[in-house]
């Protein structure tokens, strides 16, 4: 198969971020990610599959999505609608038919052929700022053959290439994969192995390794920490992850303050939210936290 002909389902490419490697950069979201976050901002990632959303706001409650749908995957209960992800094929006939565009298909396969053209729009965005095209998800690594493909397709067009990742996926398939990128944007949920594992679905021991083996080869990592309320936010984690992040080889990490922004997306799924009316963390908030890092010295930053 042409590299160019790879496959993936892709949710969303954002033009113009500024907050997914340096420079200005497009993002390239792809589908599916073997860690179930409860504070995920993009819910819709986790799945691998298209996946179809209902909006209650918009809906009119007329039953034309389920009356449409040939998998019969669309259940009307009085004026709630849910889709049963099970037996759905995301074919995405009822959200085509819903008068009120209620509901929408998350997800569209493509091609890395066309995911490519879309990323060259912006080559003069990124030949100015020093930005670039970044890989996110969900998690890249779930899908490697589209994700290397993409990335030696937008290197050969001298356009620099970051993956932002979990890092968790065997040390071969890592190692093969992340070998394609010029920068790892390496995200750490917790120091502590049991409450990763409470937080995530996954033990961190993995994550950790594959860290400390890619900064070890040389590689350009940048660990990002979500400081997530109630969690992961207190001085006595913040000593925690000095201590691991030392323990890999990094001397830097990116502080992500808790947002709301993904709220709507759970209800739209069906899926209950663990942080409702939670209130967002501003860098002021974590002032304390940044300096308990810096002083254990790890150059921690916004």
């Amino acid at each position: 198969m042409n590299p160019n002909d790879q496959t993936s389902i892709v949710f969303n490419i954002q033009k113009f971020s500024l907050h997914d490697g340096p420079g200005i950069r497009t993002v390239v979201f792809l589908k599916g990610c073997p860690l179930k976050c409860k504070w995920c901002a993009n819910p819709e990632s986790q799945s691998p599959r298209i996946q179809i959303l209902w909006d209650k706001e918009k809906c009119l409650g007329c039953g034309a999505c389920a009356a449409s749908c040939p998998q019969g995957a669309v259940l009307k209960t009085g004026r709630i609608i849910r889709i049963n992800g099970k037996t759905c094929s995301g074919c995405g006939i009822c959200a085509a038919g819903c008068p009120a565009q209620a509901l929408r298909a998350e997800g569209e396969v493509k091609t890395v052929r066309e995911v490519l053209n879309v990323c060259l729009q912006d080559r003069d965005f990124y030949e100015e700022s020093g930005g670039g095209v970044t890989l996110s998800g969900g998690e890249a690594l779930v899908h490697p053959d589209f994700s290397m493909a993409l990335a030696d397709a937008l290197q050969k067009q001298n356009i620099h290439v970051a993956m932002e990742t979990t890092g968790f996926a065997a040390p071969e398939l890592f190692d093969r994969v992340t070998g394609h990128m010029d920068l790892l944007l390496f995200d750490v949920k917790h120091w502590d192995e049991a409450k990763h594992l409470e937080g995530t679905g996954v033990s961190n021991r993995l994550i950790l390794d594959n860290m400390k083996r890619a900064i070890a080869s040389g590689m350009r990592v940048l660990p990002r920490l979500p400081v997530i309320p109630g969690y992961n936010n207190t001085l006595a984690d913040a000593k925690g992850f000095a201590a691991r992040l030392k323990e890999t080889g990094a001397c830097e990490i990116q502080l992500l303050p808790f947002h709301q922004f993904g709220e709507k997306k759970y209800d739209e799924l069906g899926k209950p939210y663990a942080y409702t009316d939670v209130p967002a963390l501003h860098e002021e908030d974590l002032k304390d936290f940044r300096q308990v890092l810096l002083d254990q010295g790890i150059r921690a930053f916004f």
